[in-house]
């Protein structure tokens, strides 16, 4: 099979990675396209996957669409040249292109239609799938979305796929047991982002002034960062910072990824931002597994009476893993699926349509 993985964000190189590795061993041909984003590319280069640069990301809405068309271009000639088969992602690019030749298209989104009007209008209606986390069943326009019982992350956070490395810990100088804090601020720059707010610059300043009293703080960020908070920031090669995250007392920040990702790890997370209570997935996590905690930007006061609370509660790693637990044990492995849906198509689609439980067979109860 001929298979087109089409790259958006630095975060669907990890949504991807373990199935491009296993669908390579089962002898199946893979293509990996890629926006010049230097963060995607470095990770693509970390975990050796070769890939086609097909242009650069620009902010400007004028400019997003005029590259969406030269996107389109370079994806078309290279599904036709290449007889590509099927291909996943979860851009418009995808859907576009299989509307006008013969591939396939699998949109792999797990953001609800009413955050992202372009995607919902100029997406979905060309793709020839939707697949989704089935917390957003019933919020989807899509008829033929797929819906599984996972999370993006789960495809490579699952415990049959992720162990943790200590040696992060090292390359930081930190010594096991040392309390830390992760900070995620995000820099709101996707189509869907145009109104979003995050944390203030004032508000950073003061998770930090608050944090230091407790352990040591580390700042990861997409966007400029205060010369205030300049010495907190991360210098580590980013394929480790999901074993990072997996040792930190907590996450805190701006960020819906990283959020999920620390849900995905049992590790306690309080996030802050204008999508507070607006999105399927980061609700399901924090109102039916209590995994973590959203404020509006105007409830920052909230969020640190909360992160007192928090800290004050001795038994706080052990609650979060007996959450994560409960959680997994309604989940799948998602990779697993993902393989098993594409070597199967069409015929899975209509499996899944007919009898959704059959999933079940890629959850693991051994935790």
């Amino acid at each position: 099979m001929r298979v087109l993985i089409d790259i958006g964000h630095p975060a669907h190189v990890h949504l991807f990675k373990n199935f491009y590795s296993e669908m390579i061993s089962r002898g199946h041909d893979c293509l990996v396209t890629v926006r010049e984003i230097p963060s995607a590319i470095r990770l693509l280069q970390i975990f050796k996957i070769p890939f086609i640069s097909i242009g650069s990301k620009s902010d400007g809405l004028l400019k997003k669409a005029m590259n969406q068309v030269y996107y389109n271009k370079q994806v078309y000639s290279i599904v036709r040249d290449r007889k590509i088969d099927i291909g996943l992602g979860t851009s418009i690019t995808l859907a576009h292109v299989s509307a006008v030749s013969g591939m396939k298209s699998l949109l792999f989104d797990d953001d609800d239609d009413k955050v992202q009007p372009l995607m919902t209008l100029f997406g979905h209606p060309f793709a020839d799938h939707v697949v989704s986390p089935d917390s957003l069943r019933g919020k989807r326009r899509k008829s033929n979305t797929v819906y599984y019982y996972g999370y993006h992350e789960l495809a490579y956070l699952h415990p049959e796929i992720f162990t943790p490395d200590q040696s992060v810990l090292a390359d930081l100088g930190i010594s096991r047991g040392e309390i830390y804090f992760i900070l995620r601020f995000n820099a709101f720059k996707a189509h869907h982002d145009r109104s979003a707010q995050g944390l203030s610059d004032p508000q950073k300043i003061q998770l930090v002034h608050y944090l230091e009293q407790h352990g040591r703080v580390i700042i990861t960020s997409e966007s400029a960062t205060n010369e205030l908070l300049r010495k907190y920031l991360l210098k580590i090669s980013p394929e480790k910072i999901h074993s990072l995250l997996y040792f930190s007392k907590m996450l805190i920040g701006d960020s819906q990824t990283m959020t999920s990702e620390a849900c995905a790890l049992g590790v306690p997370s309080l996030r802050c931002n204008s999508f507070a209570a607006r999105l399927a997935v980061l609700e399901e996590e924090e109102k039916k597994y209590g995994l973590t905690y959203s404020f509006r930007p105007d409830e920052f006061e909230s969020l640190m009476a909360r992160l007192d609370s928090l800290l004050s509660n001795d038994f706080l790693h052990d609650e979060w893993q007996a959450k994560r637990k409960r959680m997994l044990n309604d989940k799948i492995n998602v990779t697993a699926f993902m393989i098993w849906l594409v070597e199967n198509y069409p015929e899975s689609i209509k499996l899944m349509k007919e009898n959704p439980e059959y999933q079940f067979r890629f959850r693991s109860h051994d935790h």
